[in-house]
């Protein structure tokens, strides 16, 4: 699978810099093309002469070689890539990645890249459980990196715990796994809902819910991040989606979510609903700011149902599409989920429930279990949305194989 790809690895000054010859012979072996860049520090731990050898190229580190007057392209090397790799990248460099500092040659070619990132991080246990480093992991996650988490171990420092940069056989499959997964589902048109809808109850108000929309979002990244090309039809959030494969179709209440959905949903290949939309709407929106009437204690709001977007493309699904949709429940969740799963014609369900810590609006992790036709049930472990997405995507995958 790595036959002819162009992969470029960024090494940061940490000690676990001494593991990189290994994923080079590795990468190599495989039939991948490597070139490296390493930072002034990383020198210290890893010597160019070991890297340039093993993987037929000189080792950079600056824009400008001195002794031989040769200009190093940072944009060359960006477009050159199919995949870069920061390994071991460190706790001072995913901070400047996170903010887009580009105080040297290997962070301005990341700002330059095109091609996907990954990231190995090797470092002290406090300076990985430190928030401000996690947050910065979080940032850069969000943005589409993949994540190749520390492992648990003996440190450079004495100590015992996260902080050891994967071990390159690991890292190895996971480049191999991103290649592999890359064009699964090439060639596809996916149609997703996301987020929540406001229902106007005047110009001001609305009915709505706490959905931040994170969920479907990461399953519109999963899916363009493996070759498909993705409308996203999107309820009122504040996250920005930036892939260049996914079509944002922003809409703010259940009809105009249903009027969106229904008519791309004839040329999608898999549909995945996880917005939370309203079940009702007010009846009658003011078309002024309602006054508080101060002669009443209580003010009363008529409500109408709004139309099923799942049950409707339930009935309209052809036998070549694949549609999936989502239950929150609180009590009697798999029971529910399953009279959902029949009732509007579904392939497959995703449940989650309040029930669970951690799960659910307003966080950045989930808990899923899947229910397919069969109603046969696979439990996930509490895990971030992003790793939701991926799970989610390989069921399907799965799924659509049988």
């Amino acid at each position: 699978m790595l036959t002819g790809k162009k992969i470029l690895i960024g090494i940061t000054g940490s000690i676990a810099a001494y593991k990189i010859p290994l994923l080079v012979r590795l990468l190599k072996k495989a039939g991948a093309e490597v070139k490296i860049i390493a930072t002034s520090a990383a020198k210290d731990f890893v010597t160019p002469l070991t890297l340039s050898v093993l993987s037929g190229f000189p080792v950079l580190s600056e824009a400008f070689d001195k002794e031989t007057g040769a200009w190093n392209s940072h944009v060359e090397l960006g477009i050159w890539a199919d995949l870069i790799i920061f390994a071991p990248v460190t706790a001072n460099s995913l901070a400047k990645m996170a903010t887009g500092v580009a105080d040297n040659f290997l962070l301005t070619v990341y700002l330059s890249a095109k091609c996907p990132i990954m990231l190995a991080p090797a470092m002290d246990l406090d300076m990985y459980k430190h928030e401000s480093t996690q947050e910065n992991i979080r940032v850069l996650m969000q943005r589409g990196h993949h994540f190749i988490a520390p492992q648990s171990g003996e440190l450079a420092s004495g100590l015992c715990g996260e902080g050891r940069m994967e071990e390159p056989e690991k890292i190895l499959e996971r480049i191999r796994d991103f290649f592999v997964k890359k064009n699964r589902f090439l060639g596809k048109n996916i149609l997703i809902t996301a987020g929540p809808t406001y229902e106007a109850i005047d110009p001001v108000r609305f009915v709505g819910n706490h959905s931040s929309g994170l969920m479907g979002v990461e399953i519109a990244n999963a899916f363009a991040e493996q070759g498909a090309k993705v409308s996203l039809v999107l309820g009122p959030t504040a996250l920005k989606v930036v892939h260049q494969a996914i079509d944002v179709i922003p809409v703010i209440s259940a009809k105009e979510m249903f009027d969106a959905t229904t008519a791309l949903f004839s040329q999608a290949d898999i549909a995945v609903l996880s917005a939370a939309v309203a079940d009702f709407r007010p009846k009658e929106a003011a078309n002024t700011k309602i006054k508080k009437q101060t002669d009443s204690d209580s003010m009363m709001l008529e409500l109408v149902k709004n139309e099923d977007i799942l049950k409707t493309l339930g009935e309209r699904k052809q036998a070549n599409q694949f549609l999936v949709g989502f239950s929150l429940e609180t009590d009697h969740a798999i029971e529910n989920a399953k009279k959902k799963l029949r009732s509007k014609n579904l392939d497959l369900i995703i449940l989650n429930t309040l029930e669970d810590q951690g799960a659910g609006f307003k966080h950045n992790t989930n808990k899923i279990s899947i229910i397919d036709r069969s109603e046969n049930v696979c439990s996930y472990d509490l895990k971030s949305k992003k790793e939701v997405a991926a799970d989610i995507l390989d069921f399907i995958f799965q799924a659509l194989r049988k």
